[in-house]
């Protein structure tokens, strides 16, 4: 995965649905397995919005989108229990989900709108997923793909997430860096309500609950 490299005025965000900490410690535990730098970086996560640059000021209008966004989504389930990878395109290993695809799919759309703040177009086509391994050797993807067909893991999706990236210190040149030079806040979550606020720039919409910025997480 690779970071934007945002200019004095941007910072970089990604939006994910977070995996409940039980969950997370395993697919941890599989990175760790398969020799991924990114364990300890990046929290298991499944991503809404990958990292994208946005300006400073656009901080607020992006926070109640989202909260518009959340309000307007009901709970809903998620099974993971279906190991893929994305080779030879991408150096991937991850569990997929056998259900709460589309419902993940609707979301990441409506992140995304075309007249919201955060509208963007995608690299790759959307494939909610966990990774288990990402850029590492192929006995180590082999090692993530053993590992994971292991695990199967269920549960409700009733928020999503915004995290910001801590970037490198200056001086390292380039106009990219890895998932692993810097790390991750989250800023804020959002509960979904399950019906749509009636106009994103009022107080109306469901508050998002501050989280301390303690937790690195987003899109490897």
């Amino acid at each position: 995965m690779q970071i934007p490299a945002p200019d004095a005025h941007q910072c970089v965000i990604g939006v994910a649905i977070a995996l409940p900490s039980h969950y997370a410690a395993q697919v941890r535990a599989v990175r760790e397995a398969a020799g991924d730098p990114l364990a300890e970086v990046v929290p298991p996560h499944i991503t809404l919005l990958p990292p994208t640059a946005v300006d400073l000021d656009s901080l607020d209008e992006v926070m109640r989108h989202l909260r518009n966004v959340a309000a307007g989504t009901s709970p809903f389930e998620v099974r993971l229990d279906e190991v893929g990878t994305f080779r030879p395109v991408s150096p991937v290993v991850y569990l997929g989900l056998r259900s709460g695809a589309e419902e993940c799919d609707r979301l990441q759309v409506r992140v995304r709108d075309r007249r919201g703040p955060l509208a963007r177009s995608l690299s790759f086509p959307f494939h909610p997923h966990v990774t288990l391994a990402h850029e590492v050797a192929e006995d180590g993807l082999d090692t993530a793909a053993r590992k994971g067909a292991d695990l199967t893991m269920d549960f409700t999706v009733t928020e999503l997430h915004l995290y910001r990236h801590r970037s490198r210190p200056a001086g390292h040149g380039g106009g990219r860096c890895s998932a692993s030079e810097g790390s991750w806040d989250v800023v804020a979550a959002f509960a979904f309500g399950g019906s749509l606020a009636p106009d994103a720039s009022t107080d109306t919409a469901a508050p998002a609950v501050p989280v301390p910025p303690t937790a690195p997480a987003v899109s490897a």
